[in-house]
């Protein structure tokens, strides 16, 4: 009987039940657009700082690098032979210098991996290569035309030097130096441990990564980039600081810029470096994300002199379109639906009422035929879930379209990542610069199975609410009020 009525009511009502389910319609799809961009912007923080930290990775240790007591940074020397044979040999050196941090020694990191709530723990060392290469070539004496004149008055010998020696005239022409200056970074991973780390944000496009038993081995990956540009591919080789690097794979960066443009097992980069068991960044995995704060802590207190840096301190750190969209989608936008889903609830109840005040014949009848009060309420309530449920629906489906029409037409944004290699914060990333890093982020708005139940909820409290309002107001009604609206 219950449904019975429930169906013929409805279907009596269309448009009414039509009006109340696309105004809870409106509010939930507003919540599920607003929740799909702000998990979009989530996501988007999420890129950018794996680009930094790498995957898995919940901090980073570091020593800050101390001010020179010089008050300038040392630069770097080089030095070539002279050639005294006259032939143009092309000469070269390379410079390796620890990039970004004072070095922390390698025994740091088991120090790191034993504290409460570290998963685990892994070091590596950064490097910069500054390659200077070229030749000198040997100038030529040109002697003037007009080489030696007659001596003059004074007593000065022919060619006008002094007791008559001969003093050729001319100039030397030609000759210089001609060398390139080549810059790249260099990263020396812990082959042992490829879960954790920067090139863990890179994808191997061609070739392989490392193997676990090349902890010493003269192989290296190189950035897609910078192979590109240096026309290196699979198999080539590289030399650094006389050592020749076979490149047994190829990586290239899911998000933004690479950490680095060459990856080398831990081990070669500290003798290239002259940092024998030294690191300059510790990566570090928590047991539970809910233990950040309290590993960050642990950390600092039982490992002196060490900089902890969670991906909460790096995301500070974001600016651009990315950080004030993400700050109007959690700010504005959540305020501006709950506004939204309020009034749409409030609307709904107040609908709901006026129509039972315009059936009150039709319940005062059915009190007289013998319903209860409780019935009555039931069957109110019933109609306006329904509603709830009919907008659930339309909501959902007006909520995947506004999500998808977001991810379609929405702009690339750009986040900005203050430097700080120099200070006592320190970027995540291995030998970060500096100067602020740009990156391009894709927005989209994922549509989780979250917030369809959520949607489904908000539907049902929606009918709810206004289910109760009606119902209250049916509850009241009379017998005798249904007779004095009889004609």
């Amino acid at each position: 009987m219950f449904f019975t009525y429930l169906r013929r009511e409805l279907r009596r009502r269309r448009k009414a039940a039509l009006v109340v389910a696309s105004g809870l319609a409106l509010g939930i799809a507003l919540v599920i657009v607003v929740d799909s961009v702000s998990s979009g912007m989530g996501r988007a923080q999420d890129k950018v700082l794996q680009s930094l930290y790498g995957l898995g990775t919940d901090m980073t240790v570091t020593k800050a690098a101390q001010a020179s007591s010089g008050g300038t940074a040392e630069r770097p020397r080089f030095r070539f032979d002279a050639q005294d044979d006259g032939s143009e040999e092309e000469q070269s050196t390379d410079r390796v210098m620890v990039q970004g941090f004072e070095t922390l020694a390698s025994s740091t990191v088991g120090k790191v991996a034993g504290q409460s709530g570290v998963a685990d723990a892994v070091g590596g060392l950064s490097l910069q290569v500054v390659k200077v290469s070229g030749e000198f070539s040997r100038g030529r004496f040109q002697q003037d035309a007009s080489g030696g004149g007659a001596g003059g008055a004074g007593g000065t010998g022919q060619g006008g030097g002094p007791g008559g020696g001969q003093s050729p005239q001319g100039r030397v022409q030609g000759g210089g130096a001609d060398f390139d200056v080549n810059s790249y970074s260099v990263y020396g991973t812990d082959v042992t441990e490829p879960a954790l780390g920067p090139l863990t944000t890179s994808t191997i496009t061609s070739g392989r990564t490392f193997k676990e038993s090349e902890t010493d081995a003269e192989v290296a990956v190189a950035d897609s980039a910078y192979a590109k540009e240096k026309k290196l591919k699979t198999g080539s080789t590289v030399t650094v600081k006389d050592t020749e690097f076979e490149i047994v794979g190829i990586a290239t960066a899911d998000s933004g810029d690479a950490a680095a443009n060459l990856y080398v097992p831990l081990k070669q980069a500290q003798t290239l470096g002259d940092a024998e068991d030294k690191v300059t960044t510790i990566y570090v995995k928590a047991t539970d994300s809910q233990r950040i704060d309290g590993v960050k802590s642990a950390i600092q207190q039982n490992v002196s002199g060490t900089t902890v840096t969670t991906s909460a301190d790096l995301a500070d750190t974001v600016s651009g379109s990315l950080s004030t969209a993400s700050s109007l989608a959690t700010g504005v936008g959540k305020w501006l639906s709950v506004l939204v889903l309020a009034a749409a609830f409030l609307v709904a109840g107040l609908l709901t009422s006026s129509a039972v005040s315009r059936r009150v014949r039709e319940f005062g009848t059915l009190k007289a035929l013998g319903w209860r009060s409780g019935r009555v309420t039931r069957q109110v309530i019933g109609e306006a879930v329904v509603n709830g449920l009919v907008g659930g629906a339309l909501g959902i489906a007006l909520g995947l379209a506004g999500a998808y029409a977001v991810t379609a037409v929405s702009p690339t944004l750009q986040a900005q990542l203050g430097g700080g290699t120099g200070g006592g914060g320190g970027m995540g990333g291995p030998g970060r610069q500096a100067a602020a890093k740009t990156l391009d982020i894709a927005l989209t708005a994922p549509v989780s199975l979250t917030t369809i139940a959520l949607a489904v909820a908000l539907a049902v409290a929606g009918g709810l609410v206004a289910g109760g309002f009606g119902g209250w107001r049916a509850s009241r009604l009379r017998p005798a009020d249904a007779l004095r609206r009889v004609e």
